[in-house]
């Protein structure tokens, strides 16, 4: 199945780097958030990036201009009434996505599109249940910047059609040239299950004093060789993701290792949530 006609909802980080991936590709791409404002944000959000890789080289004036023909930004979800697929990209709560689901089943009811998920560790079964075909919803996990990120997760439910994931898989795979893994139905999946204790167990040390966030980093950088250490990861993730996804991994496991730290829950009420408001665990000019 190719996708020639994609809808996106959420213009944020996340689901304006999956419209502009997707318009590189000359797939016809519908964006719908929740007002006029958040919309142009976006729309701008794109072409800045575009406009990013022209700069560096990476893109073509041409390219540019033809990607962003392949774009439009709206408020209305009854645009999507055409769509052969629609990605998810909100907010990391499961009640926001719920509720883009039930609104989206009858509007795409007739024409049997993919529903998919961007989610980072909601179960697919718990979103798919918000619909009539729950056979019709996978996970698609894209990764932070969309654009440079080669990785993505395709995520099946007990319920996912076959049929459904092969579409998912040759989407992400084939038409936008990412790597592709598999991962079955658990909250975190398979990057994040893996990520997070990481980043919560950096948060704890840093939290008991046991070391500076500087060197927390630069042991983890210089010693393990990893790009970037685990609070300045946390960081450009953002505070309130990585809060949500070990919510969502406590609740399933019920596990420890899982459970957000004081100081984590204290930052994201405070609203230092990384470098999209410039402050986090580090200070952003």
């Amino acid at each position: 199945m190719v996708i020639h006609r994609l809808g996106v909802v959420g213009a944020g980080l996340m689901g304006s780097g999956i419209a502009e991936v997707a318009a590189r590709q000359g797939i016809d791409v519908i964006v719908v958030e929740a007002n006029e404002a958040a919309a142009q944000a976006g729309l701008a959000r794109i072409t800045k990036s575009l406009d990013r890789g022209m700069r560096s080289g990476k893109l073509t004036e041409d390219a540019r201009t033809d990607a962003l023909g392949h774009i439009e930004v709206t408020t209305s979800f009854e645009r999507f009434t055409d769509r052969e697929m629609i990605v998810e990209a909100v907010i990391e709560d499961e009640s926001t996505k719920l509720d883009v689901f039930r609104r989206l089943d009858p509007i795409v009811e007739d024409q049997g599109a993919v529903l998919a998920s961007n989610t980072s560790s909601i179960p697919i079964m718990k979103l798919a249940m918000a619909t009539k075909r729950p056979e019709q919803v996978v996970g698609i996990h894209f990764f932070n910047p969309v654009p440079v990120m080669p990785l993505v997760e395709v995520v099946t439910s007990l319920m996912t059609d076959p049929k459904v994931e092969q579409a998912a898989h040759e989407f992400a795979g084939g038409q936008l040239g990412k790597h592709v893994i598999k991962s079955k139905d658990r909250a975190g999946f398979i990057v994040n299950a893996l990520l997070i204790p990481y980043l919560l167990s950096a948060i704890r040390m840093f939290e008991s004093g046991f070391a500076t966030a500087e060197d927390i980093d630069t042991g983890m950088v210089d010693g393990c060789a990893h790009p970037m250490g685990p609070l300045a990861l946390a960081d450009l993730i953002g505070l309130d993701t990585t809060m949500a996804v070990a919510q969502s991994l406590y609740e399933e496991f019920k596990e420890p290792l899982y459970a957000p730290p004081p100081l984590l829950s204290r930052m994201c009420e405070a609203g230092l949530l990384g470098r999209k408001v410039g402050r986090g665990f580090y200070q952003y000019s």
